[in-house]
């Protein structure tokens, strides 16, 4: 692979990004508020508001399944969800759970739903329920999707929308386990058929909830932004006000021995940024820095 990039590898971010505004006028002629956030929240009387928001483990359940790591990728899809969830101030409260494939395995889909079920234990998040589906013709032999939604509750006065953010402000971030649950077309790309070391490229997305919730606690967190795909940037960009961005101190945090294994294969700097966490897995907008706890300072607003 000559050109190590995501592009080259199949996935467009810029694509995403027009998707979401050719849908836009769609979605909110609906009576939705601000689409495209980590998720939408929908009234519940004067004061009170359901976050919702649906995802999927991608093309890294491809790699979890090829090293028999189906339990990760059900931790992969609660703590996705869920991190999303937290990022609009809301505690998770259900989950709902899609598996399909070409022809289930019943021992496959009760790996990624144990591995779901010890997530959302950690979490405090209920699986209600969720559907099955065997779609011969849709998907490829052997392969897998695994997709959830989860719902959470926040009241009107903890919402947290990026709206008071103002230049100054310190960006905060908390170390990631490694690549999460992004950018696995590039990495498989990458490794092609051969062998990979599964502990350094699958390693469990993270769940942040305690950590926002002693955060929360310790200071006024203006903004929460869930590093996925986008990287860094692109993620705090999609919760700060016009006007407003971010100048990330790039050298501030150690990154996980996986980044240097992408600078090995020779996958660009510039790239890793824009498509991967680069080892911070969750950014806050705080006025001040916090001692304590596992969050660093990476930068300021300006």
């Amino acid at each position: 692979m000559t050109d190590k990039t995501y592009a080259a590898a199949g996935v467009s971010l810029d694509l995403a990004e027009s998707v979401v505004e050719r849908l836009r006028s769609a979605v909110e002629s609906t009576g939705t508020k601000d689409f495209g956030g980590f998720a939408g929240l929908y009234p519940l009387g004067e004061n009170r508001f359901l976050a919702a928001t649906t995802d999927s483990v991608g093309t890294k359940l491809m790699l979890a399944r090829r090293a028999g790591r189906l339990r990760g990728a059900g931790m992969d899809l609660a703590a996705h969800c869920a991190n999303d969830v937290v990022c609009v101030g809301a505690d998770p409260l259900f989950f709902l759970d899609y598996v399909a494939a070409n022809s289930l395995s019943l021992d496959e889909v009760a790996e990624l739903v144990e591995g779901l079920a010890e997530v959302c234990r950690a979490a405090g998040c209920a699986i209600l329920g969720g559907e099955t589906a065997e779609l011969p013709g849709i998907y490829q032999e052997g392969e897998l999707d695994f997709v959830g939604t989860c719902v959470g509750l926040v009241e009107g006065g903890q919402v947290i929308d990026g709206s008071r953010c103002e230049a100054g402000d310190v960006v905060l971030g908390i170390p990631s386990s490694g690549l999460h649950t992004n950018g696995y077309s590039l990495v498989r790309k990458l490794i092609g058929d051969g062998d990979f070391d599964a502990d350094l490229l699958l390693a469990p997305h993270r769940l942040y909830v305690e950590e926002v919730r002693a955060l929360r606690g310790a200071t006024d967190v203006k903004a929460l932004a869930h590093v996925t795909g986008g990287g860094i940037v692109g993620n705090l960009r999609r919760v700060l006000p016009a006007g407003v961005a971010a100048e990330i101190d790039w050298g501030s945090w150690p990154r996980p021995p996986v980044f240097d294994w992408l600078n090995e294969q020779g996958v660009p700097e510039d790239e890793q940024r824009r498509v991967f966490n680069m080892g911070i897995g969750m950014c806050a907008v705080v006025p001040e820095p916090v001692e304590g706890g596992e969050w660093l300072p990476i930068g300021r607003l300006a």
